[in-house]
């Protein structure tokens, strides 16, 4: 099996690195790329899933290999970041937050709170979600949420999202390339939302300590004028 991409890119790399792995260790290397994506998400999911669906149209694995391996490789991965979640765990994070310019303890309190009632459908919409189907296991190790629950919905989640790709590999055969565009519309439009989301922040949160600096100096300088103003103690 042959990747058709432009070797000199890295797109055709990752093509060629994961072919070869399937080649040499069967469906058990789709599971090993989809694990390593999960920990390194500028790893495209969407480029490894359609090829271990065009290798098992080829029959180098059955279909029902490409789909076990791929989702097992998931939740490896999945849990992986939950781990590293629950070593950071809260009370680390809100001291990384007080000395973290522009963050405060209180952000880390309200995103935990957020994800205690939320973080199941986050945890399994997510997984569908490029970019954030890595991230959203590190809350969930942070907040400790149940294993059992964590891996319900990682598998879940990963299955729909891996299906997709893989049928269109095994299905599309060579013209797998042919839904790229849509993948990349979508992952494009989760890094502009994300962009967006961390501009609006900043300036949020730059705005209200500029506003409190204004406040403090103007309270200062009432204060100095009102110790001017009060009359003398008389001797």
């Amino acid at each position: 099996m042959t990747a058709h991409a432009n070797d000199s890119s890295w797109l055709g790399a990752i093509m060629d690195w994961t072919v070869s792995l399937m080649d040499v260790v069967g469906a058990p290397g789709a599971g090993i790329a989809i694990a390593l994506e999960n920990l390194f998400p500028p790893l495209p999911s969407e480029v490894v899933l359609p090829m271990a669906g065009l290798a098992a149209s080829r029959g180098s694995f059955t279909l029902f290999e490409a789909l076990a391996w791929t989702t097992a490789g998931s939740v490896v991965g999945a849990f992986l970041l939950y781990a590293i979640g629950a070593w950071f765990g809260v009370e680390r994070l809100r001291r990384i937050a007080s000395v973290v310019p522009l963050l405060h303890p209180e952000d880390i309190d309200r995103t935990v709170d957020w994800f205690v009632k939320h973080g199941g459908k986050a945890v399994f919409f997510g997984r569908m979600i490029p970019i954030f189907r890595s991230l959203i296991s590190i809350p969930a190790g942070v907040t400790r949420m149940p294993l059992w629950r964590f891996g319900l919905l990682t598998t879940a989640g990963s299955l729909i999202w891996n299906t997709i790709f893989v049928m269109a590999g095994f299905l599309l055969g060579e013209a797998w390339p042919m839904v790229e565009p849509y993948a990349d519309a979508l992952q494009y439009a989760v890094i502009a939302a994300v962009v967006i989301g961390v501009a609006w922040f900043v300036w949020a949160r730059t705005r209200t300590l500029v506003a409190t600096a204004r406040d403090r100096r103007s309270g200062a300088g009432e204060d100095e004028d009102d110790r001017e103003l009060a009359p003398t103690r008389a001797d």
